[in-house]
């Protein structure tokens, strides 16, 4: 049997990664948040299934930058930096954050499949973005409704659980869809050694009920 594991990373150990290990048939078999990546590498090293498991972690947003709201709006648009008035002194026009980047792909050189994906476009993807503010207590529970009752995730309780957790349960199902139904699975781009993806079509989603 093989395992699906989804990693929502954070960006930083002051804010918790959320993971995520379920089966064929949706059922949880491990829910958990780290800080830590020591944390985070240790169970890898440690989980006795990691050779019958598929892995997809998610791209941290980069937090280090220059003061000023500017920076702040500007840097997921790098547009800014084809400008040579605008020079990218330390990096701030950097999307994406590296921890955890080299050993992730050591995994993968070992021949464990792992894969990356950017949560806010996979959500869409799937159906799981809401109109609420990103990961706002309202939006929290409309992903943990979603994938109770739209998923087939029953075992999720009825309090409001950690939106890393949930996170990270979206990352497993786009594990489970790599392998499952690869036809339906598109690489967006490459991220330090590693393919970014996503589904292409909501209508052939394996795990979906409806």
């Amino acid at each position: 049997m093989n395992y699906y594991i989804g990693l929502a990373l954070s960006s930083g150990s002051t804010l918790d990664s959320g993971l995520a290990v379920i089966d064929e048939s949706n059922k949880i078999i491990l829910i958990d948040k780290f800080y830590k990546m020591n944390d985070i590498i240790f169970f890898f090293e440690n989980y006795s299934s990691l050779k019958h498991s598929k892995i997809c972690v998610s791209l941290p947003w980069d937090r280090t930058m220059l003061e000023g709201k500017w920076r702040v709006l500007s840097k997921p648009y790098q547009l800014v930096a084809t400008n040579p008035h605008m020079p990218n002194q330390d990096n701030w026009t950097q999307r994406y954050a590296t921890r955890g980047s080299d050993f992730f792909k050591d995994l993968n050189e070992k021949g464990i499949e792992v894969n990356r994906f950017e949560l806010y476009l996979t959500r869409q993807s799937m159906h799981l973005n809401s109109c609420y503010k990103e990961r706002s207590p309202a939006d929290c529970k409309f992903l943990q409704q979603i994938l109770k009752f739209e998923y087939g995730f029953n075992e999720l309780p009825s309090n409001m659980m950690p939106m890393s957790q949930l996170e990270a349960i979206t990352g497993a199902i786009l594990a489970k869809e790599a392998e499952k139904n690869p036809d339906n699975i598109k690489k967006l781009f490459e991220f330090k050694g590693l393919n970014v993806i996503d589904i292409k079509n909501f209508t052939t989603l394996t795990n979906k009920l409806i």
